[in-house]
């Protein structure tokens, strides 16, 4: 059960505060209990259930486009995955199980929104505006530390095509489901032809009358390596010690190996060749010829974010019913919507449009150290960004989690939220132990930090053309220009003079071995050995498994 809605006189408090209830913040609600054992943290999110991202992407065919062993807590493997890329319900239940294990949900209030957070210096607190979305009711909760765990991929992009009051049809967004319209049997258009567009459409092709599929731009689109995890494996993965470790470290290998496409050095441009020639042969001997020129695009593979055909999508475009068109929408009609090649009538229309990537926290003002807003603070560079992906100067005590740049186009995000939270935690230790009341990053250190990530990514392939990892001027707040490793690396030992750490008392705060969580280097080198005998053992598995990864996770 989730704690009901304070008083909106008196601010409730809590030590840890953070905005959003996803994968990302069950993490860190794990975390801080394996870590410290503490649990004096609550959790807000403006959505009526937990779940984040696989709570508001109910749309059908929903699925992880991630294998499951890695898109999963290094700390709760489960053995259990029915398949190498599961449904979102199976996804959903997973988190629900690590909720119920760490006792998480009763300390989350939903259907509350944060509006706006600002830092008091007077006490070194937050001060949090919140907003019953249902009742419009406000109040406001204290808090020491704060997190924003609101993801990515959130706030939907805008729809800016007139006449859209006019159609008298549904319109709603792939992340704002309307699960009160029966689409059986009507005649549907579907608007993108991204991640979430492929699987959506094979899902509904089988029960409306017609769909029409608008195309605004073109995807490289891999062959599906999905399959249904045998009994006898998943018996190992459960009873043998280490096995499903091996399992998992086996797969974020392979995936690493996957970052060797992106550089922009000649080697790299040969492996992208090479993948460009065997993914269009698949994409031509798959698709009906009639759209290869709609679908298949001019260029490098990688500079996009890879879509995997594990739903079908190419095989499903031979269905009589659907329609696919590259045709610009001119308006939305009371039919349907008009075209540059005619009108296209609909009963609904379904926006698989994306979101607004380069936008963080759209829907939050927070206000740090003298009233400094945090967007204004980024806007300074040019977009959204941060010292090692997660804070800012001016902000203390304050973490963005999956923040700024963090997101990896060929592995797993929870892998790098997870090495966020771990980041945020070793940092926090000082005050979560008394001996500190803020710790904040260093203004030079991020203006370092921030023109070192962006000079890194002006050498990947994602900034060669368009796509959601970039704005209108090139500014890439998205991607990680190096591997998970790297972060997970960068994550484990923070540079401490990077810091201005605010002591509690007058005893100087050691601020190397004790300031660090119990993670010695014993425990690194038994990682890496772990890793090595990982890598031996899996070869067991690769005539059933290793291969086809190999062959399509490498985008």
């Amino acid at each position: 059960m989730s704690q009901k809605l304070p008083s909106p006189d008196v601010p409730s408090y809590s030590q840890i505060a953070c905005v959003g209830t996803g994968l990302t913040a069950v993490a860190l609600g794990a975390t801080l209990q394996r870590w410290y054992g503490l649990d004096d943290i609550h959790f807000f999110d403006r959505h009526p259930t937990s779940g984040g991202t696989w709570s508001i992407n109910s749309y059908p065919g929903a699925a992880c486009d991630v294998p499951s062993a890695l898109y999963s807590y290094s700390f709760e493997l489960n053995p259990d995955w029915t398949q190498v890329m599961p449904a979102s319900d199976e996804i959903k239940q997973y988190q629900d199980d690590v909720m119920k294990k760490y006792h998480i949900e009763e300390k989350m209030t939903f259907a509350t929104e944060v509006t706006r957070c600002v830092w008091r210096d007077d006490d070194d607190r937050w001060l949090l505006y919140l907003r019953d979305v249902q009742t419009g009711r406000t109040f406001t909760h204290e808090c020491q530390i704060l997190f924003a765990a609101t993801g990515m991929l959130v706030e939907p992009r805008p729809f800016d095509v007139s006449g859209v009051e006019d159609f008298h049809g549904s319109i709603f967004h792939s992340a704002r489901w309307n699960h009160d319209i029966d689409l059986e049997g009507k005649n549907v258009i579907v608007i993108g032809n991204g991640c979430t567009a492929a699987q959506i459409v094979p899902a509904l092709a089988k029960k409306v009358n017609s769909l029409t599929q608008i195309v605004r731009s073109q995807h490289w689109i891999f062959p599906a390596f999905n399959f249904t995890y045998p009994s006898f494996l998943r018996w190992v993965f459960r009873y043998i010690p280490f096995a499903m470790k091996l399992h998992r470290f086996h797969i974020f290998l392979i995936a690493e190996n996957g970052f060797r496409l992106f550089p922009m050095t000649k080697a790299a441009a040969r492996l992208r060749e090479s993948k460009k020639k065997k993914v269009e042969k698949y994409m031509r001997a798959t698709a009906p010829a009639k759209y290869h020129d709609i679908l298949i695009p001019d260029f490098e593979v990688g500079c996009k974010r890879r879509i995997f055909d594990s739903s079908d999508y190419l095989q499903s475009l031979h269905n009589d019913n659907l329609l696919l068109t590259d045709a610009k929408i001119e308006m939305v009609v009371k039919e349907g919507i008009q075209t540059s090649q005619g009108l296209v009538p609909a009963d609904a229309i379904v926006l698989a449009t994306g979101f607004q990537t380069n936008k963080f926290l759209p829907y939050m003002d927070v206000l740090g150290r003298d009233g400094k807003n945090l967007t204004e603070h980024c806007s300074e560079y040019g977009g959204p960004s941060a010292y090692n992906c997660s804070v800012l100067n001016g902000f203390p005590n304050f973490f963005m989690l999956l923040g700024p740049n963090s997101a990896t186009g060929h592995t797993s995000a929870l892998m790098a939220a997870e090495n966020s939270v771990n980041y945020a935690l070793r940092i926090l230790k000082p005050v979560l132990e008394g001996k500190a009341s803020t710790v904040e990053i260093k203004l030079d250190a991020e203006r370092e930090y921030v023109y070192w990530m962006q000079d890194a990514l002006r050498k990947r392939v994602w900034n060669s053309c368009a796509s959601w990892y970039v704005n209108e001027q090139k500014w890439n707040s998205s991607a990680y220009p190096w591997t998970q490793g790297h972060y997970w690396w960068r994550s484990l030992f923070p540079v401490w003079s990077d810091w201005n750490i605010k002591a509690t008392t007058f005893q100087e705060i050691e601020k190397q071995n004790s300031l660090k969580p119990s993670r010695s280097w014993s425990r690194v080198l038994a990682i890496f050995l772990l890793g090595f005998l990982g890598s031996c053992i899996s070869l067991c598995f690769r005539g059933m498994f290793s291969q086809a990864v190999e062959d399509h996770l490498r985008t």
